[in-house]
């Protein structure tokens, strides 16, 4: 059976085109990250939702490892800076603590990780030939301890947004400043005082600038064109349209790369999210808290709220929405009655491959699994799309299982005895209708890195006869499945149930 053809919207041509990678053995993508100050919004969740989509279609139409999908992380900058000071923490104890909160979030909503996730801080050298480049080319110039983008300089500067100049200077906010050759021209580098992050540069001791920071990583990691840049579409000027210039200026390239995907806006209840109108809302918080709707959402719900509307049309977040999405799933894991993990590929159907190949039409494949779900013969179907497009728990795939079973015996001193234990338990489950609850319980307490610590607090408990602690605390284990033995010496091992 033939390989549907993909067909995406270009914003760089304003039109659906049938997607030809430069090469079909190494396809190509980049996706602008986050920037680690403060945790990811809603609106954040977007792009990392539809290009996760868009990663797992393209691994499936060209194989997984013929596929490189960059997202990279900015850990210099401005408001990390600003964030940092204020709450009076080191900048390296900000990006790593927001960045790991992320890395948690985005797992919750279903997303594999990327191929990669450079670092815009292990990129500076990049950052700096790039710069030196445009400068022996005449496209940037240094002047008073900063380096800026020449944009006169490059005839078809503004082919991405396709603005006017006037539109450009009113929405780019414009920094005056004497040094400028023109108004348009942008930071590639500037100079860093004591207190903020810095690198020796030919140009003195200085900071990237936003925009170069992508430019170096994809050039890194992807070459100097590659195959599909994605980002959400406020993200179109000035960002990737100064990435342009730069990218295209340094190497001599007509392209950075051949296709530009954008998702549209999202907004809350109606209207636009910020923070004075008290409708800012993170996606952690979300997850965690009760703050949206009085409940905490699961992540397949907001990723299938997020997938019930095509990625280029803007999206009203609200929390019916939520609620029909729950309902929706609910419906859908009730008919995967007879389905056992190990039936569960996540090879999706060619009815689902087909109408995401038309430009990731989420909203028509939900509908197919929609009337999927209706058939009683569509059970193992359902199962698989729906784990293709993240919306099963990966633990209930084939290989969700296999690598569960491969991290427990890798990740503790286990006995035979309790590796053979577990090993029927695992596989009870594996051959038997599928249990969203029961088995992630079961999982998350043998893995989780906090079981040593349980027993170490309960055996603390122990000496201090806190009887009703230690007590506490086997029996939450218990109803985890997990049995503690308390031996003679005074240490306590541990086995599954069975």
């Amino acid at each position: 059976m033939s390989t549907p053809a993909l067909k995406i919207y270009n914003t760089l041509t304003r039109t659906k085109e049938e997607f030809r990678p430069i090469d079909p053995a190494h396809v190509r993508m980049y996706v602008c990250g986050p920037t680690v100050y403060d945790y990811a919004h809603i609106g954040n969740a977007r792009p990392l939702i539809v290009f996760d989509v868009l990663f797992r279609l393209l691994r499936h139409l060209y194989g997984a490892e013929h596929v490189t999908y960059v997202r990279n992380i900015t850990d210099v900058d401005d408001k990390i800076n600003a964030r940092a000071a204020e709450r009076g923490i080191s900048i390296r104890e900000l990006t790593e603590e927001t960045n790991e909160v992320f890395q948690q979030d985005v797992k919750a909503l279903g997303c594999l990780e990327p191929t990669m996730q450079p670092r815009a801080t292990e990129h500076i050298a990049q950052m700096i030939a790039i710069i030196e480049r445009l400068i022996a080319s005449g496209h940037a110039y240094a002047a008073d301890g900063h380096v800026l983008f020449d944009v006169p300089s490059m005839q078809n500067y503004g082919r991405l947004s396709r603005r006017s100049l006037d539109e450009m200077l009113a929405g780019a906010r414009v920094d005056v400043a004497p040094y400028k050759r023109g108004d348009m021209d942008f930071v590639l580098w500037k100079p860093s005082k004591e207190n903020e992050p810095g690198w020796d540069s030919p140009w003195g001791r200085g900071r990237p600038g936003w925009h170069i920071e992508c430019s170096a990583m994809s050039w890194a990691h992807l070459g100097e064109t590659f195959d599909i840049h994605g980002g959400g579409i406020d993200l179109v000027f000035p960002h990737h349209e100064n990435e342009i210039a730069q990218s295209c200026c340094a190497f001599g390239q007509d392209v950075m790369a051949n296709y530009w995907m954008h998702n549209g806006f999202l907004q809350v209840e109606g209207e636009k999210m910020s923070k004075s109108l008290g409708n800012f809302i993170t996606i952690h918080e979300l997850l965690h808290t009760e703050k949206f709707g009085g409940r905490k959402w699961p992540g397949e719900v907001l990723r299938l709220a997020m997938l019930r509307t095509h990625y280029r049309q803007p999206i009203d977040w609200t929390v019916k929405a939520l609620e029909e999405a729950d309902i929706n799933l609910q419906t859908w894991r009730r008919s995967l009655g007879n389905v056992s993990p190990r039936d569960i590929t996540g090879i999706p159907d060619r009815r689902v491959v087909l109408a995401l190949a038309d430009d990731l039409n989420g909203h028509e494949a939900i509908q197919l699994i929609g009337s999927m779900t209706e058939d009683a013969s569509s059970q193992v179907d359902v199962a698989n799309n729906l784990a293709f497009l993240g919306l099963l728990p990966h633990r209930y795939t084939q290989r969700g299982f296999q690598e569960a079973m491969e991290r427990i015996t890798n990740k503790f001193q286990m006995q035979e005895s309790q590796i053979e234990d577990w090993t029927a338990k695992w596989n009870k489950f594996a051959s038997s209708p599928v249990n969203l609850g029961e088995l992630s319980d079961i999982e998350d307490a043998i893995t989780s890195d906090d079981l040593n610590t349980r027993i170490e607090v309960r055996l603390a408990a122990r000496a201090s006869k806190n009887w009703a602690e230690s007590d506490r605390i086997r029996d939450e284990l218990a109803a985890m499945g997990i049995a503690l033995k308390d031996n003679k010496d005074g240490t306590t091992t541990w086995e599954v149930k069975r």
